[in-house]
């Protein structure tokens, strides 16, 4: 015989929505609250409607928005518009084409950023392969956290202790003077090596983690089939660890060229008069005593049309139609 509680079970609708008790019971089963909220908890699209309103307005409001405005002034004449309203023109952006002292320096930013996207992903790999491989599984949190301490502190903070560490008298020069192999401080501040190495410190981190993502997924099997079919310790870099680790390559170097390109606070505190790069020359016309913001607003659409323009060449020719951002 069936139970007849079984039986009323079986006749529920399985759409039916739970069912609460107490004070909340009561809320949900009000006339109140079925005019309101449940109208949104019971419709599939108005929770798709709700659920993808947050993520456009912050994308329009705090994105598109900021760069359609830099466009619109990147093409008035003059900003504020004058009375009788804005006059349109093509001027600013033939400007950074006719002049040498503001096309130099961005073919100098492009350079330095390339240089250092590429000493970056040298000098990090082999840290990320060695926390993601070779610390043991039960360490590698542990690990992660020590390399990523220095990095809570804020950006100013570790700019300082760049230029403390490569001062006359910083940590390098009396390590170097204190074993004997110099007898005056080397130059080491406000030129393209401070620069390289302030950068490379500030940004690395970006560098690590998509890296380090990408090399932990590899499976250890795939590296010992290889070591047991005769391919040396370079062979099975190049031919397994290499490829399979791709997306992270891809990955790191596209976030730490977009965020080079384009960094502003360590050239003005650890560069010279002669490492000036594109972000400075955009800057000092925003902040100048001349009113030139349509002219700094047309050389920052051109800064992120070239900067989107090659890393989407770059994640094209080298990923292909699979590249994966990690």
């Amino acid at each position: 015989m069936v139970d007849s509680s079984m039986t009323e079970t079986a006749k529920v609708s399985p759409r039916a929505g739970p069912s609460y008790a107490g004070w909340i019971g009561k809320l949900v089963a009000s006339p109140l609250y079925a005019a309101t909220i449940g109208l949104i908890a019971n419709s599939h699209k108005t929770r798709l409607v709700l659920l993808l309103a947050i993520p456009l307005v912050w994308i329009v409001t705090l994105h598109i928005g900021p760069i359609y405005q830099m466009a619109r002034i990147s093409i008035m004449d003059n900003y504020p518009p004058a009375p009788g309203g804005p006059v349109y023109t093509l001027d600013n952006y033939r400007l950074f084409f006719q002049e040498p002292l503001y096309f130099m320096p961005f073919l100098r930013s492009i350079i330095f950023a390339v240089c250092v996207t590429a000493t970056t992903l040298i000098v990090v790999y082999p840290v990320a392969y060695y926390v993601a491989k070779v610390v043991k599984p039960e360490n590698r949190t542990r690990a992660l956290l020590l390399l990523l301490t220095p990095f809570w502190a804020g950006e100013l903070i570790r700019t300082f202790s760049v230029i403390m560490f490569l001062a006359n008298r910083g940590a390098v020069n009396v390590f170097l003077r204190e074993i004997g192999l110099i007898d005056r401080p080397i130059i080491l501040l406000y030129n393209y090596f401070s620069l390289s190495f302030g950068v490379i410190y500030l940004i690395s981190l970006f560098m690590l983690l998509p890296l380090y993502s990408a090399i932990e997924k590899i499976p250890s099997s795939l590296v010992d089939a290889a070591a047991d079919l005769g391919a040396g310790p370079w062979q099975r870099f190049r031919r397994v660890i290499l490829p399979l680790s791709k997306d992270g390559i891809i990955s790191g170097c596209s976030l730490v060229y977009l965020t080079s390109i384009g960094v502003f606070a360590a050239p003005l505190l650890l560069g010279g008069p002669n490492s000036t790069i594109f972000p400075e020359i955009i800057a000092s016309l925003f902040h100048g005593s001349s009113d030139k913001w349509p002219e700094g607003a047309a050389f920052s659409i051109l800064m992120l049309a070239v900067s989107l323009s090659t890393v989407g060449l770059f994640m094209r020719v080298v990923g292909g139609r699979t590249v994966k951002l990690m």
